[in-house]
């Protein structure tokens, strides 16, 4: 690796562990192996090795190289770090202990496939371009919140071999979730699926009050202000609801789509896929063509009515406009640069988050509330992971195909094409 180091030397103590890094000049060039143990040793120290890391190579960061790429994703633990700063913990535990240290809450991700490779699951990869890197977003995490991630199977992927040479790859179905702990790890609220910028920093923002407020209580009068915020919430998106249906005149109201309760099948994955609009543009051209067709016509349906959903998304295009950080790389990212207009990319996703930001808001926010008022099963977050896997992204942990296979349908294909391929390890 051919990087330019910066002009003085610099020694860095590794506090509490001993450790001290190896001295940088401007005549040793880094080699690959050195920069990997610098890593390692600021991964040891949390946002503060980050910190450190960003301070050095102040000037290789201004245009990275793909091995400095490499390099800050590993000691970030995020694809694409470079965009968003943003120090990962890996470990729940190493996560509480951080909490607890700075008196911080945690915003904990829970994914398919792993925060820190290209190919997680869809709604994730948008999380790295939309919300992380937006500057808002960025500092007020960077400022306020712990940070984990953990994977919650990995993330299914397709190849599609045209055979010229070319491949397409994708991740099929899967969902993700931040969800918003106390130091101790305790659930206090949930983001579920994909929210434009702005929404999700008012999350972020209401969720950190929340907490604070949260921890000048006690024993049951902790529980108790935690089911009475989630009622003014309910209230205030029941509220906001009527308000929206009020502003467009609209006399039928839409649904997500109803999943049969009479058959034993998991849901299929097109109907997974329905729960998240600019996920589902992505992929439901490869989910036609690969997933078995439902026994129930009627479990395929969409939304009841879908130009109603997209009038009452229209009311928060402003929630999901991108900055020039998030621009910026997409830009970096696509294929077709020359062929299709950035401002119209940037649109058409700005269009798909507002309406995943309505639809996640009204529906999927809703059912948390509501678990939350009831008790019910929002005390540990494991435990509420799976339900909301399981209910509200239609992906049980129970179904190992995603909605991918049924029992009920035929292939012709030997062994329903089932193989077996190599199993990556899991943070």
């Amino acid at each position: 690796m051919n990087l330019k180091l910066i002009t003085s030397v610099i020694t860095t103590s590794v506090v509490g562990t001993g450790l001290v890094l190896t001295a940088l000049t401007q005549t040793s060039a880094t080699k690959p192996a050195q920069l990997a143990q610098q890593v390692t040793q600021l991964r040891t120290q949390g946002p503060n090795g980050l910190d450190k890391f960003l301070s050095i190579y102040v000037k290789e960061l201004t245009n990275p190289s793909p091995q400095m790429h490499q390099a800050l994703d590993a000691l970030c633990q995020q694809k694409d770090c470079y965009a968003s700063k943003l120090y990962w913990y890996t470990d729940l535990e190493q996560a509480k202990a951080a909490a607890k240290a700075s008196n911080k809450p945690i915003l904990s991700l829970r994914l398919l496939g792993r925060l820190d490779q290209d190919l997680s699951c869809a709604n994730s990869r948008f999380f790295r371009v939309a919300l992380y890197p937006n500057a808002e977003i960025s500092k007020y995490l960077r400022q306020n919140y712990i940070l984990h991630w953990q994977s919650v199977r990995s993330a299914p992927k397709v190849t599609v071999d045209f055979g010229d040479g070319r491949k397409l790859e994708r991740t099929i179905t899967g969902n993700s979730i931040h969800y918003i702990l106390d130091s101790s790890g305790r659930p206090i609220d949930a983001i579920p699926g994909l929210y434009g910028p702005q929404a999700f920093l008012r999350q972020l923002v209401d969720g950190e009050k929340a907490i604070k407020e949260y921890s000048k209580h006690q024993g049951t009068a902790r529980e108790n202000f935690l089911r009475d915020r989630h009622r003014q919430r309910l209230a205030l998106i029941q509220d906001q609801w009527n308000a929206d249906l009020a502003k467009l005149d609209i006399q039928n109201p839409p649904r997500l789509v109803e999943i049969p309760t009479s058959s034993n099948e998991p849901p299929s994955a097109p109907v997974a896929g329905t729960i998240a609009m600019t996920k589902m543009a992505v992929e439901s051209p490869m989910l036609r063509n690969m997933s078995p067709a439902t026994s129930n016509p009627a479990a395929l349906r969409e939304i009841t009515d879908e130009a109603t959903w997209r009038r009452i998304a229209q009311l928060y295009r402003n929630d999901a406009k991108l900055d020039k950080n998030s621009i910026a790389l997409i830009n970096s990212k696509r294929f077709q640069k020359g062929n299709v207009d950035l401002q119209r990319v940037v649109s058409n996703f700005e269009t798909a988050m507002a309406l995943d930001t309505a639809r996640n808001e009204y529906m999927l926010h809703r059912q948390i509330h509501q678990w939350f008022i009831q008790g019910n099963g929002t005390s540990e977050v494991n435990s509420l992971n799976e339900k909301v896997y399981a209910e509200l992204f239609l992906t049980p942990s129970s179904d190992p195909w995603l909605g991918l296979m049924s029992s009920e349908s035929y292939s012709a294909i030997d062994n329903d094409g089932v193989g077996n391929s190599p199993v990556t390890s899991k943070k």
